[in-house]
């Protein structure tokens, strides 16, 4: 080809290998450790579907140990990456506070004093996600300071403002109409800060409140 000379004998001469090293190695026998791993790999791939291909290498080391297969934990990552198989990784973490520059605040009408003297007094909202095998669920939810009870909900593939005014609606469906000197408390998500929101609060004779920057953890330590 193009006056070149090609071959294994002469890629062995310029690599200083014997030739017979090549034949050796080309007519070997395979070796047990090889044997081992090619009756290995389809039992930790049949673990792996089974577990919905989520297990990484820890979880797929200790499942093939409960199912009796006698495995390193090295050797189970020697395999994995060998199959081409890994395990679920976490994704970047769902922000559910996304604060809108273009609308205005509310004041903080609760200064972190997250108690009331009576019920639909105090209420606190908050969004929060659960991941699932068909996606990420959001919930918004609603806790009356007073008894530290939910009074409203929702759950939605989204969190759109929509979802927060069906959790008000379960609330004024549970707790009346009408409340005087009611404060809904929220952090600065744009679903909290958008006009529609603050319309159904008025409708109910609740004024918003938020929380300044920097306490995110107010919500959450009235749900907990």
């Amino acid at each position: 080809m193009d006056g070149r000379r090609l071959g294994v004998e002469f890629i062995c001469r310029l690599l200083q290998v014997a030739p017979s090293s090549y034949y050796a190695v080309k007519t070997r026998a395979p070796s047990a450790r090889t044997l081992r791993d090619e009756e290995l790999i389809p039992q930790l791939v049949e673990l792996w579907e089974a577990n919905y291909r989520v297990y990484g290498i820890r979880k797929l080391w200790k499942a093939a140990s409960r199912a009796g297969i006698t495995i390193g934990r090295d050797q189970t990552a020697r395999l994995m990456r060998a199959a081409g198989i890994e395990g679920a990784r976490r994704s970047k973490r769902v922000k559910t506070t996304r604060p809108d520059p273009s609308s205005a605040r509310h004041p903080d009408l609760v200064k972190r004093e997250f108690t009331a003297t009576a019920p639909n007094r105090l209420w606190v909202t908050d969004l929060t996600f659960v991941p699932t095998w068909a996606g990420v669920a959001y919930v918004c939810f609603i806790v009356d300071a007073f008894s530290r009870m939910i009074v409203g909900w929702r759950c939605a593939s989204h969190m759109r403002t929509e979802m927060v005014l069906d959790a008000i609606e379960m609330a004024r469906w549970s707790r009346g109409a009408h409340h005087e000197d009611l404060r809904c408390h929220s952090d600065a998500g744009s679903q909290f800060t958008s006009i529609r929101y603050g319309e159904r609060l008025a409708e109910i004779g609740a004024s918003p409140s938020i929380g300044t920057v920097g306490d995110s953890y107010d919500c959450q330590s009235v749900s907990t």
